[in-house]
């Protein structure tokens, strides 16, 4: 199986956005695309413009680039428990997409995550109490689970890891001026999308647009 070779440059973020969803489908269905590793890293070694740049859980199940099935040099791959915004994530997504010419950014969560679970159960632990409390904003937006709203309940875990998806986009938007400039003139697309640990599906949500 061959596979598109992707060139930032020239893309537009529908593309980009098209080579993800073609990746994961790639990956769900065991067909990998013919790459040759050694050669991608002969061809990067002066440069690179990966088309997309993915923030993600750290989570050791939910790796970008093998659930999109991309190579080195595609795309950017931010990784932080809980997909949550700092200014350093800021600063590597305005790198992406002003300097490096991304057509996309995607805030990807995933179902089971250890990070939001925590946020539920109020977890305090060291350095990991103030990144927790960024996910716990999102804990009062929930409000269709009335019983247990522990980690214990798989459900209210996985709705409060979709609300803190849209919540990191729109801390982007509102906290960067690059990244809302860019998708107001069509630059990039942002887009939100959870990873299903289960069936290594990942579903992609409505767009947010700036304010």
């Amino acid at each position: 199986m061959t596979f598109y070779q992707n060139d930032s440059n020239d893309m537009a973020p529908d593309l980009a956005l098209q080579l993800l969803q073609s990746g994961n489908e790639r990956f769900i269905n065991g067909l990998s695309a013919n790459r040759d590793l050694l050669r991608k890293v002969a061809e990067t070694k002066d440069g690179q413009k990966p088309f997309a740049a993915i923030l993600s859980c750290m989570d050791s199940r939910a790796p970008a680039e093998l659930i999109f099935d991309q190579g080195i040099g595609d795309i950017f791959n931010i990784r932080i428990a809980g997909n949550v915004v700092s200014p350093y994530v800021l600063g590597s997504l305005e790198y992406a997409v002003a300097i490096a010419g991304s057509k996309l950014i995607m805030v990807m969560g995933h179902s089971g995550c250890g990070a939001v679970a925590g946020a539920c159960d109020d977890v305090k632990l060291g350095n990991l109490s103030g990144l927790l409390d960024e996910v716990k904003v999102c804990l009062p937006q929930e409000t269709t689970e009335t019983e247990d709203r522990s980690s214990k309940n798989k459900s209210f875990v996985n709705k409060v890891a979709l609300l803190n998806v849209h919540h990191s986009v729109q801390q982007i938007l509102a906290q960067s001026e690059i990244i809302r400039e860019h998708v107001a003139t069509g630059k990039i697309r942002i887009v939100p999308a959870m990873y299903d640990i289960a069936t290594g599906i990942v579903s992609f949500h409505h767009e947010m647009v700036p304010a």
